[in-house]
């Protein structure tokens, strides 16, 4: 019996990738002449909407320091000291945009649970209490448009808490009540209105203490305010300048929904206005809905797009200490942390204003920036060793892209955005192979009942016996031993089965356990297969995928295109189908069915098993009758492939990233052995020099 099928491109281009390669494939650059240049501070966006570009967005957010903190309004460069923030005390910050009222209540409980059923929507809540009232609000939003579809999500949402109440939009149009010398005079003026039932605010501006009253979003709304607080009190109302930067004061009682807890807030108004928060002390500012962590520098809020932003502000080098210790292990060596610091700093320079207000964002589209959590000695001393150097070409800074693991072979561009780029190419990575050197490795068996597994080899013995054909038995040595169904746990996968000393199963293979090198994902059926497609192609998808397979590669292997049934799946640029596929480490795969086989006869006719049918297979012993779930086909070369009861497919792959640029695990293994960090970003950047101010 012949088995149809070639040998892995993955195992093919993998073999004969050894140091002596890299190290005559190593680049002597020449000495750096060119001046670098250079960033004192850096502005890193948390939360923005650039819409298609960028969004990250969160209605408000929640800041706190050991330190005071100082609150200064900003208005076309003219900073202005407002308040200041006590230490360790919470305070939440927002801006006056379009939102919803959802609803008022007196009772604390009816006001937490809607605000609960919100909290699960995309219509996020903010609660604030005025006295005894709460007033439920969400948003906020882009657009008067955009707030009034919320409206009517609202309703529906929580229409078991508004008890006659109608949700209606809101937004930044106010009447002015005059100005007052001190907050509590402007309490009193503000109390009247909130009396009659009209919405009032205390308000912070560079002219001292006003009363804003009505939180309209058109003029006709406005309009409505008008009358309405006119018959509260003959004092006359100027309608505000939407221009005018204020602070208007609120009571928030949204963080504790499960018992009621006022904090202070503040909801920024004005155009062109924006807010700084910053100590003095550099204990840091805590920034609550960015998972729970700590910032050096100074914070600004401010709206774009209708929505808030807030952007960190912070000394160029201390933003790397934490984006080197967030990006790699401090554990790795010198010379690796130093290239990553370099290849950092330079990407950083190269963003310039890339996203208006900031420079960069915190998140991989940009670096990893995750905050003083993330500084180590190691790396800070790495920073600081290679402080003001970067990679350069032809006297422009390089945009040093870097991903994780590049699977032994780094991409070229056109295997990642479709196109050339004389900066990057497809280079050696040997290095990367360090991933693995400390993992265990995985026994793939078949179980009796035909199901097949992984188990790691700390669980397993071989019994010494061998099956007919030569494969090894083994037992497992520890009661209930999962059997994975790729080789690493995983927390939200069921185990195929379990396993007990005593039980044995056939060893089809023994693998490294899945890394960012090596991996295995699937298998996945057509159904998750076209689920994971949608809105990834511009060619129309089949109603079922019977085959898929590879029909083009780039220079290192990786996947340029891919056929369903026949039919070339149509991406953007190569790079979409790691998401296209359920989200694949990397392009560099290999796509092997599950659930059937192919035999090839001597005379080169073709036939499928697929798991659930029979076939007689004539061999040079005579005939034997096999049924296609638990039986293993073994190659010519002896490699045992198991028929799987689950028809997909299943991918086979390495590296993790689209693997441009330099290999951060590639520069670990450089560094182990004995590269320096010029020469680790001068292999992996060709043709560059490392340079400084």
């Amino acid at each position: 019996m012949n088995i149809k099928g070639k040998k892995s491109f993955l195992r093919r281009t993998a073999a004969g990738m050894a140091a002596a390669a890299l190290a005559a494939s190593i680049w002597a650059a020449p000495a750096a002449h060119a001046a670098a240049p250079s960033l004192d501070t850096i502005r890193v966006a948390m939360f923005l909407d650039l819409g298609s570009q960028y969004r990250s967005t969160v209605n408000a957010v929640t800041l706190q320091s050991e330190e005071a903190l100082t609150v200064a309004l900003d208005n076309a460069g003219a900073q202005d000291a407002m308040t200041s923030i006590p230490a360790n005390q919470q305070t939440r910050m927002s801006v006056d945009s379009y939102r919803v009222k959802v609803l008022e209540t007196t009772d604390w409980k009816t006001a937490a649970e809607a605000a609960k059923k919100l909290q699960a929507t995309s219509d996020k809540p903010m609660l604030f209490v005025d006295g005894k009232v709460y007033k439920l609000y969400t948003g906020m939003y882009a657009s008067e448009k955009a707030a009034s579809d919320a409206a009517a999500r609202t309703a529906k949402t929580a229409a078991a808490h508004l008890n006659g109440q109608t949700p209606s939009v809101r937004g930044g149009l106010h009447l002015s009540a005059g100005s007052f010398a001190t907050e509590a005079q402007a309490e009193a003026a503000r109390a009247a209105y909130a009396a009659a039932g009209v919405d009032a605010f205390n308000v912070m501006t560079q002219a001292g203490y006003e009363v804003w009253v009505g939180e309209a979003a058109n003029a006709s709304a406005l309009a409505a305010v008008q009358q309405q607080a006119a018959a509260a009190a003959p004092n006359p109302l100027v309608e505000t300048n939407t221009k005018t930067p204020g602070l208007i004061l609120r009571r928030d009682a949204g963080l504790n929904l499960a018992a009621a807890q006022e904090v202070q807030h503040f909801m920024l108004s004005g155009e062109l206005a924006t807010l700084k928060v910053s100590g003095t002390a550099g204990t840091g500012i805590h920034v609550k809905e960015r998972s729970d962590r700590t910032y050096r520098g100074a914070m600004e809020i401010g709206k774009k797009n209708g929505q808030l932003y807030l952007v960190n502000e912070l000394p160029f080098q201390q933003y790397l200490y934490s984006v080197v210790g967030a990006e790699v292990p401090s554990s790795w060596g010198a010379e690796a942390l130093k290239a990553q610091a370099v290849a950092a700093r330079t990407y950083a320079l190269f963003q310039g204003t890339k996203f208006e207000v900031a420079n960069v964002v915190d998140t991989t589209l940009s670096q990893a920036y995750y905050g003083t959590a993330y500084e180590y000695p190691s790396v800070v001393q790495a920073v600081d060793a290679t402080e003001g150097e970067v990679v350069m070409k032809d006297g422009k800074l390089v945009e040093t892209v870097f991903s994780s693991n590049a699977g032994g072979m780094t991409s070229d561009p056109a295997e990642v955005w479709g196109n050339a780029n004389n900066v990057f190419a497809a280079v050696e990575s040997p290095g990367d192979t360090s991933a693995q050197a400390a993992l265990k490795s995985w026994y793939h068996v078949l179980l009796p009942s035909g199901l097949t597994g992984y188990v790691r080899e700390d669980n397993v013995k071989e019994t010494g016996s061998k099956t007919a054909a030569g494969l090894p038995y083994m037992t497992v040595t520890s009661k209930d031993t999962n059997v994975r169904p790729l080789p690493l746990i995983q927390s939200d996968a069921k185990p195929v089965a379990q396993m007990n000393p005593g039980d044995t199963a056939v060893v089809l293979d023994k693998v490294a356990e899945s890394n960012s090198y090596a991996w295995i994902r699937g298998p996945f059926t057509s159904e998750q297969l076209l689920a994971s497609l949608k809105g990834k192609t511009s060619s129309a998808l089949p109603s079922a995928i019977t085959s898929l397979t590879v029909t083009e590669r780039g220079p290192s292997g990786r996947v340029l295109s891919v056929n369903a049934n026949g039919q070339q799946l149509d991406v953007k640029y190569p790079d979409v189908y790691r998401s296209a596929f359920n989200g694949l480490p990397s392009t560099l795969f290999d796509i092997e069915p599950t659930g059937s086989y192919t035999v090839l006869s001597a005379n080169g006719a073709e036939s499928t098993v697929s798991s659930g049918e029979s076939v007689t297979v004539v061999s040079g012993n005579g005939s034997a009758s096999v049924k296609g779930a638990g039986t293993v086909i073994l190659s010519g070369e002896g490699q045992a492939r198991a028929v799987d009861s689950k028809a997909g497919f299943k991918f086979t792959g390495k590296g993790n990233g689209h693997g441009l640029g330099m290999s951060q695990w590639g520069a670990k293994g450089m560094a182990d052995q004995g590269y320096d960090y010029k020469q680790i970003l001068q292999h992996y950047y060709r043709d560059t020099i490392i340079t400084k101010e």
